[in-house]
C-alpha cells in the first residue's frame, strides 16, 4: 500500500474516533450538566434621600452542578412610571456559585426629577412602578444559556420625615423679651436611613413673627428613628406684642414654621402649626 494512501487511512481513522468521543463527551454532559435557574428576589432602595435613590432589582441564579458558571452577556433596560433610566449591570465574567447560589445585583440610580415634573409630588406617593427587561447570558459546558430578565412590580418611595415641636421652655424673660428653646422631633418615617441637610424656616408665636430657627446639617437619620434638636431663640417683646403676652401669662400659645426640609440636593415645603404648651 502506497504511503500516502496508508497515511490517509490512519488520520481518516483518528478522524472517526475523535468524533465518537466528542459525541460520547457530549452525551455524558447531557446526561449530567442540569440546568441552573434564575428568579426574581427583590426590589430593595439604598442611599435614599428625597433627591434620588438607588434600586437594586436582586435576582437569584440557582447552579445545581459541580462546576462554577460565568456571566457571559448582560442586556438589561429599566423603567420608573414609564420613564426610561441609566441602569448599572454586574460585570461579564462574573463568576457564579457551583452547588449554590448567587445574588446577581442590577443598580439603578433614581433621580426623582427625571420622574416627576414635580418632585413633591412624587413624593406624596407610597409606592413607584418600575419595569424590567433584557436578558442574561451564562456560559455552560452546553454552550450560551440566556434567561430573559422581565419583571413589573413597585418600590417605596422615600417619605417625608414628620416635623413637630415638642414643649418650649422658657429659660429666661424680662421686660423687654425672652429667651425661648424651642424642641423638635424630626422621626424618619422610613424604614431606611434618610440624609437630613437642615430644616430652616421663619417662627411665629400667637401670630407675631419673633425670628428664625435652623437646625444645621442633622446628618442621617436611622431607619423608623427619631432626633430631637432643641434650638434657642431670643424674642424681642417690642415687635412682637401678642408674643409677649403669651409669654407672660405662660400656658398653652399657637406656635408656626414656614420654611424648608433639605435632604441632599432637594428642598421640601415645611409648614408646621400646632399648639404646644410653654414651660419654666
Amino acid at each position: 500500500m502506497p504511503m500516502k494512501k496508508r497515511a490517509f487511512l490512519v488520520l481518516f481513522a483518528l478522524s472517526l474516533t475523535t468524533l465518537a468521543g466528542c459525541a460520547t463527551l457530549q452525551s455524558l454532559l447531557n446526561g449530567a450538566f442540569k440546568k441552573p435557574t434564575l428568579k426574581f428576589k427583590t426590589a430593595r432602595l439604598s442611599d435614599a434621600s428625597l433627591s434620588d435613590a438607588t434600586v437594586d432589582l436582586v435576582y437569584e441564579l440557582d447552579n445545581p452542578n459541580s462546576l462554577g458558571l460565568k456571566l457571559a452577556s448582560v442586556d438589561y433596560a429599566f423603567f420608573v412610571e414609564g420613564k426610561q433610566l441609566v441602569a448599572g449591570k454586574p460585570k461579564e465574567g462574573l463568576n457564579l456559585k457551583s452547588n449554590g447560589k448567587s445574588q446577581i445585583v442590577f443598580p439603578a440610580n433614581v433621580k426623582f426629577a427625571d420622574v416627576a415634573p414635580v418632585v413633591t409630588t412624587f413624593l406624596n406617593k407610597d409606592a413607584a412602578a418600575f419595569r424590567a427587561q433584557g436578558t442574561l447570558g451564562i456560559q455552560t459546558p452546553l454552550g450560551l444559556l440566556k434567561f430573559p430578565l422581565e419583571k413589573e412590580g413597585t418600590f417605596p418611595v422615600p417619605k417625608i420625615p414628620q416635623v413637630q415641636f415638642q414643649a418650649p421652655r422658657i429659660t429666661n424673660i424680662t421686660l423687654s423679651g425672652a429667651t425661648v428653646e424651642f424642641p423638635l422631633a424630626i422621626t424618619n418615617r422610613n424604614a431606611f436611613p434618610l440624609p437630613v441637610a437642615g430644616i430652616t424656616g421663619a417662627l411665629k408665636v400667637a401670630g407675631a413673627n419673633v425670628g428664625n430657627l435652623s437646625t444645621g446639617n442633622l446628618g442621617m437619620l436611622d431607619g423608623s428613628g427619631t432626633k430631637q434638636v432643641t434650638l434657642p431663640l431670643t424674642i424681642n417683646f417690642a415687635s412682637a406684642a401678642s408674643a409677649a403676652m403669651a409669654l407672660r401669662s405662660g400656658g398653652n400659645a399657637q406656635v408656626n414654621l414656614t420654611g424648608n426640609l433639605t435632604s441632599d440636593a432637594q428642598s421640601v415645603p415645611l409648614n408646621l402649626s400646632q399648639l404646644v404648651n410653654f414651660t419654666k
